[in-house]
């Protein structure tokens, strides 16, 4: 159906009301001497009269990958349950139906380092880190989320010496199976689904193996997502592989810019986009994931997507900053932002559930963007519309080719089992980029339908959801503390005798594992300290330092004193540093500069401007000999100075490069070493 509009224009105008079926429409046509020109109206046919689609998974956020949820555990109350509210509570906010965690692999996988279960062969510690905490927090606000696991590195172990985790994959095999096993044995998890990634390429034995592994220990139940990477090879293989097909639940790709391949479609698994989004979260943020949870569907045949990241809860000069559905990197002031993604998020979340299925009449928009309709079978149907244009929908990756978007009318029919419903709730967000005005989620007066029949004007840059659900909301809590800069001033002597968490708060570890440890071997002042626990290169993809570093602070820090105590476990050969203007962290860490204040067992020091030990601004031999010593750094402009144990080392040392930065304390490499009684005094 064609709906003839407007305007008619010689001496004068006028409009005229035309009847277009049982409703009225208001219809413009314009000449301009011999043009015409005709505002189109399409129809779109919404019914299940021939049958359903694929059955939606659901949408989800990533937790790691890594370390990206670091400084939500350091919020205090009420905060920080209102950052969980609005990610995982039903008809609130994003009510996400997925989460996705890293099992942790004591290695650098973006932003920082998440710890293992298992540093080594024969250990194993279930409450490391703070990923079953979040799994925890998500499932008692949603006891029917998805959990999911993926490691994107292993420790050292795994490998034997190699950097590559599937030349031995029953140790690996065990390993993932192990930390699943551990989910639900201490913290009473139930993990459905663990991915199988490499930067590099997927092992078809190990696959296997796991599968065999998985079902030998009692875990039927879990399913394998493969490659949760590319779509090629796998799907090759899984076509050409019965056993290998059997073992594989469910084809990921990371970022697939909403297309998929057409042999991922012919092994009829289902497919998922594992990892997506990664775009800083303003309203081109929002736009984009707008854009991508539909089309994902419509192009793609894609039944879940999830969200890298989950939370933008790290530092913001990391890599990827702000690339989050929400943002938290404010523990110390309680700040955190609700940004678009969340409520784009809700249009689709509040109003599905895993289990529902896309109908077969879902596509693209005449005049530009996309619509999609799912019913849970009972009779409820959910419509989701977007219009975002090009430029205000870009994501990080991968590259968006050109297309046009622009302002239309669409009437949607309903036939089928949905042909009697009479009315819808409308839902909608505006980004209004021409105004900076935007408004989300905003609930409008219910639709009426006459004859099973309604019509929207969709303008540019904008989101519908149309549902029989009556049960969104969208929450809010009174607006959190006003953002600030991190304590000029700050302490911590780690004397925490049952730490909640096994990382100090506000540490970001970059390359090593932090940890509370305590030395039963001293029973003076030094009994709880923090200790660099790892002594073997553990197994990553990302480029990692040969250091050990957590970092902290303010990345605008310039004139600072930091302190600390520092203890070498490895008599001979140990060596530690802390550090003042580190500018570089996550995959950048290995070139790393600022001013690096080192001290070694065998009694020397050296000062160097960066991390890797090659610029160096003084070294010295032979000042002292305790083991426990305290250091101490001071940056004033150009000029750095040192202490050591009260006494000067060296002072008026000129500094080349980064001219701010975190604060730091690490190691010369994996090797096993404490801190104590950390302080920063910054101007």
């Amino acid at each position: 159906m064609t709906c003839l509009v407007a305007l008619i224009h010689f001496e004068s105008r006028y409009v005229k009301s035309v009847k277009a079926g049982s409703g009225f429409l208001l219809v413009n046509l314009l000449f301009l001497g011999s043009s015409l020109h005709l505002c189109s109206c399409q129809t779109y046919v919404l019914s299940d009269k021939d049958g359903l689609g694929r059955v939606f998974d659901g949408i989800g956020g990533l937790s790691g990958g890594g370390a990206t949820s670091r400084l939500l555990v350091n919020y205090a109350e009420p905060y920080r349950s209102q950052i969980l509210d609005f990610l995982f509570k039903p008809n609130f906010g994003a009510s996400l139906h997925i989460l996705k965690v890293e099992i942790g692999g004591d290695a650098q996988t973006t932003d920082g380092t998440e710890p293992s279960h298992m540093h080594y062969e024969n250990d194993e510690n279930y409450f490391r880190g703070y990923e079953w905490w979040l799994m925890k927090e998500a499932k008692k606000r949603n006891p029917n989320i998805t959990l999911i696991g993926l490691p994107w590195a292993f420790p050292g172990w795994v490998g034997h010496g190699k950097n590559w985790p599937y030349d031995f994959p029953d140790i690996t095999a065990a390993y993932v199976v192990n930390w699943i096993l551990g989910a639900k044995q201490y913290h009473d998890l139930d993990i459905q689904y663990v991915g199988i990634w490499n930067e590099r390429n997927f092992d078809i034995k190990y696959i296997k193996l796991l599968r065999y592994t998985l079902d030998k220990s009692g875990l039927e139940r879990v399913r394998i997502i493969a490659s949760d990477n590319l779509w090629e090879p796998i799907t090759l293989s899984v076509l050409l592989d019965p056993e290998l097909s059997s073992a594989v639940d469910v084809i990921g790709a990371h970022y697939p810019g909403t297309v998929t391949v057409k042999d991922a479609v012919k092994t009829q698994k289902k497919l998922w986009s594992s990892e997506d989004y990664s775009t800083f979260n303003d309203e081109v943020g929002g736009g984009c994931w707008a854009r991508i949870l539909n089309q994902n569907y419509v192009n793609g045949l894609m039944t879940a997507t999830i969200s890298w990241n989950l939370v933008a809860s790290y530092y913001e000069e990391l890599p990827f900053g702000r690339n989050g559905l929400m943002t938290a990197e404010e523990p110390w002031s309680g700040h955190y932002m609700v940004d678009s993604p969340i409520w784009i998020t809700a249009h689709t979340t509040q109003f599905t559930q895993p289990g529902w299925s896309y109908l077969q009449t879902v596509g693209h928009l005449e005049q530009g963007g996309s619509y999609v309709a799912l019913t849970d079978g009972r009779g409820n149907l959910t419509v989701v519309i977007e219009t975002m244009t090009h430029d205000h929908s870009v994501c990080i990756r991968p590259p968006l080719l050109p297309f046009n978007v622009t302002s239309q009318n669409a009437t949607f029919q309903l036939k089928g089992s949905f042909a009697s419903i009479k009315e819808l709730q409308v839902w909608r967000s505006q980004f209004n980029f021409k105004t900076q005005e935007p408004s989300f989620f905003e609930k409008l007066t219910p639709l009426k339908l006459v004859n099973g029949s309604f019509t929207l004007h969709l303008a540019e840059d904008e989101v519908y959801t149309l549902t029989t659900v009556t049960t969104g909301q969208k929450g809010s809590y009174p607006d959190p503390p006003p953002s600030a800069p991190f304590p000029k001033v700050y302490k911590d002597d780690f004397n925490v005798r049952n730490p909640p968490f096994s990382e100090a708060p506000d540490f970001a570890d970059q390359t090593g594992v932090f940890e509370y440890y305590i030395n039963m071997t001293d029973p003076g002042p030094h009994v709880f300290t923090l200790r660099q626990v790892l002594t073997q290169r553990p197994v990553t993809w990302a480029t990692d330092a040969d250091q050990a570093v957590s970092v902290i602070g303010d990345h605008q820090w310039r004139n600072l004193t930091v302190t600390c105590d520092v203890f070498m476990e490895s008599v001979n050969t140990g060596g530690v540093f802390i550090a003042a203007r580190v500018d570089k962290g996550g995959e950048s860490v290995r070139s790393a500069n600022g001013v690096f204040f080192w001290v070694f067992a065998d009694g020397t020091y050296k000062v160097t401007n960066d991390l890797g030990v090659i610029l160096y601004l003084m070294k010295w031999i032979n000042v002292f000999h305790e083991s426990f010593s305290c250091s101490s750094s001071l940056l004033q402009g150009q000029y750095a100075s040192g202490l050591l144990n009260g006494y000067p080392l060296w002072k008026n040392a000129v500094v080349l490069t980064a001219k701010n930065g975190w604060a730091a304390i690490g190691t010369h490499s994996f090797e096993l070493a404490q801190f104590d009684n950390f302080a920063v005094v910054a101007e």
